[in-house]
């Protein structure tokens, strides 16, 4: 069993700021810390756009450059999003048991927690519906709990389920490692602020 971050990427064919990927709308990139350089780019310009929006007057004027106002809702914006979440997958049998769905996202990770230590259930979206709930020293996961025919449904001991999210969390912030790293690379002004930001948007611990 197996569980990874993974952030929704939508194709961005006309985006030049900075080398990306190739990838498919509506896909999934693993995020951990052995990307490639436009993997990593990718990964940034999507949770760039997921915030790019106008911001509230009290964050200030959005600059005019193209770079600046592409970054200026992620760099500016209290509460950021980022679209994905924790996948679980049996990788004997590449079974899907739990996927983020539509509205879910990666700053939300900690709802993992929740599932194991506080009210022990929790859904991770929808399309699929995705859900956790704590049963007993268990913990049954759901692919999409409103599926109108029978869903994949799994129970994992619950020392297990502990031990798939301390990996997946390791994973994110060796990312938000790399991610650093990128940035100095390819946004050396805006390197400590898209560091920052990114921290804020997967709920981690600032790099060092």
């Amino acid at each position: 069993m197996v569980m990874q971050p993974v952030l929704e990427i939508c194709a961005a064919d006309d985006f030049a700021l900075w080398p990306i990927g190739e990838h498919e709308s509506y896909g999934y990139l693993v995020l951990n810390g052995k990307l490639t350089p436009a993997e990593v780019g990718t990964a940034v310009m999507r949770i760039a756009d997921c915030n790019n929006f106008e911001p509230e007057e009290e964050h200030g004027p959005c600059p005019t450059d193209p770079l600046g106002t592409f970054l200026h809702g992620l760099l500016t914006m209290p509460d950021l999003f980022a679209a994905g979440g924790f996948r679980v997958t049996d990788n004997a049998t590449d079974t899907v048991f739990a996927e983020p769905g539509c509205c879910n996202g990666l700053e939300t990770w900690r709802d993992w927690l929740e599932v194991l230590d506080g009210t022990g259930c929790c859904y991770f979206g929808h399309a699929p519906s995705s859900m956790a709930e704590r049963v007993g020293e268990r913990v049954r996961l759901t692919l999409d709990a409103y599926a109108e025919k029978d869903s994949p449904v799994i129970e994992l001991p619950v020392d297990q389920v502990r031990m798939l999210v301390t990996g997946a969390q390791r994973d994110l912030q060796s990312f938000l490692s790399l991610a650093g790293s990128w940035a100095e690379q390819h946004l050396l002004a805006q390197t400590a602020a898209v560091t920052a930001a990114l921290a804020r948007a997967l709920d981690l611990a600032p790099t060092q």
